[in-house]
């Protein structure tokens, strides 16, 4: 196994599947199965989920909405996300720990690094929702920090697209991917790859990010054991 201890970040949009908003049961139920999967190889999976599935805080802010009461919005948005996987996991059989940025009981622990790695070394797959819990940073932020707390080896950045690309795919036939960059040539290319706040983590805390398809079956699995599909910036 390449990655022992992984971050798994999924975007809200993902649990849309074919919808327009909402989430949807077969693709719950498919990411649900990708993550059995890994845990049953050894694997210690972390997850944070984006909300833009049901809330964006930006979005709020740029049609008059105050931005600070906005991105709260879109913290229980990803609440809600993370309760939905957590319900299919453990409808599948996986132990799992809800942790959040921001505190709801009955429903979530406060996301600590003691509560997530005792979790982890339990058998559990730890779900952090609540963003960082506080205004003006992004799900791509809170994955960065989180993965820093629990010492992941790497951030598993799930997507739509299998890897990073010179433009983007769905709009430009002749882009190319790349199998491997660095922070730095990311930064000068200014590939979107993650917000630059999480971007900044992850180069000075020397923490891998690697893009893939989460949405192929059995591609979370082929990462951790250590196939290479997708993009790995480091």
């Amino acid at each position: 196994m390449k990655y022992k201890r992984i971050l798994l970040k999924l975007s809200g949009e993902s649990l849309m599947g074919e919808q327009d908003y909402g989430i949807s049961p077969e693709m719950l139920s498919q990411y649900a199965q990708e993550i059995k999967q890994a845990k049953e190889k050894g694997c210690e999976i972390a997850i944070v989920i984006g909300g833009g599935n049901i809330f964006r805080g930006l979005q709020g802010a740029s049609k008059g909405m105050d931005r600070v009461q906005g991105d709260y919005m879109g913290m229980l948005a990803t609440i809600i996300n993370s309760m939905a996987l957590q319900g299919e996991l453990e409808k599948q059989g996986v132990k799992t720990e809800l942790l959040s940025g921001l505190t709801i009981e009955p429903i979530c622990k406060e996301q600590s690094r003691k509560r997530s790695k005792d979790a982890m070394k339990e058998g559990k797959v730890v779900i952090v929702g609540g963003g960082t819990g506080n205004p003006y940073f992004t799900t791509d932020t809170a994955s960065a920090l989180r993965a820093i707390e629990i010492e992941a080896d790497v951030i598993l950045k799930g997507t739509r697209v299998d890897g990073v690309y010179t433009a983007d795919p769905e709009k430009d036939p002749t882009a190319t991917k790349y199998s491997e960059l660095s922070f730095q040539e990311a930064l000068m290319k200014q590939l979107k790859i993650m917000d630059l706040t999480a971007f900044a983590l992850c180069q000075e805390n020397n923490l891998p990010i690697y893009v893939f398809d989460m949405n192929q079956k059995g591609n979370l699995l082929k990462v951790v054991m250590g196939e290479h599909i997708g993009t790995i910036v480091k």
